[in-house]
């Protein structure tokens, strides 16, 4: 089963990643010319209000490219060898930067095209300013693939039911909401589950969110998959 040990190694990662210059050209790419493509471990780029990364961070990844038309019309084209460990975690990111309490709302809507061979999960990863805690939303998987830490049960929050994983990777505490069926379409009242952890778990206390990203957390996708991500937007007020 793999789990999850990307913590505060990769988002230290982002910063140099900035520098480095996007590989424009990909075959992969849909029939209509991308606005931007990388093919670079590290590539990144910003469009529309949102951040693309490939963000290929785990050990024994092949080869992985990203294309974007806009900040919510993206996808991946991915071929890692069948082997445990999560090998790269290609994403959008909003930047959210307001205290749980003074968010009036913060929801997203994703639409994915996802293949039915391979193991990955198509998730939110979510993240306080200081990075002391992760909260992922996995929306669906395939594969052996699995959360880190124990379950704490069941629970419907943000439009989803969801089982609950409580773990820590050493870098900081990782809540996992895995959905109880697979999603390929919706929209996810995030806001609810951040005030069912601070206020009904009390697992932390009124933490300032950062980053909201949406990708596919890939395992292995031997022989090249794509991925697909279509009218994904984050929202806040």
């Amino acid at each position: 089963m793999a789990t999850r040990t990307l913590g505060r190694a990769a988002t230290a990662l982002l910063a140099p990643a900035l520098a480095l210059g996007a590989t424009v050209g990909l075959a992969s790419a849909p029939a209509s010319a991308a606005v931007w493509s990388s093919c670079d471990q590290w590539g990144n780029t910003s469009l529309n209000g949102y951040t693309l990364y490939n963000n290929i961070w785990g050990s024994g990844a092949g080869g992985q490219c990203v294309w974007a038309n806009s900040g919510t019309n993206w996808g991946v084209w991915a071929d890692h060898p069948n082997t445990g460990g999560i090998k790269a975690y290609p994403n959008a990111k909003k930047v959210i930067n307001k205290s749980i309490t003074s968010l009036g709302s913060l929801s997203s809507s994703y639409n994915v095209t996802v293949p039915a061979s391979g193991a990955y999960n198509s998730s939110y990863d979510i993240w306080d300013t200081d990075y002391d805690y992760e909260i992922m939303l996995w929306v669906n998987k395939t594969g052996a693939v699995g959360p880190l830490g124990t379950s704490q049960g069941n629970v419907t929050l943000g439009g989803h039911t969801w089982t609950v994983y409580k773990g820590d990777n050493g870098a900081n505490q990782v809540f996992s909401f895995v959905r109880t069926s697979n999603s390929s379409s919706g929209t996810v009242g995030i806001l609810p589950i951040l005030k069912w952890i601070k206020d009904t778990k009390g697992w932390f206390g009124n933490e300032t969110i950062g980053d909201v990203q949406f990708g596919f957390e890939i395992t292995s996708s031997a022989g090249g998959l794509d991925f697909t991500a279509e009218n994904l937007t984050v929202s806040s007020s």
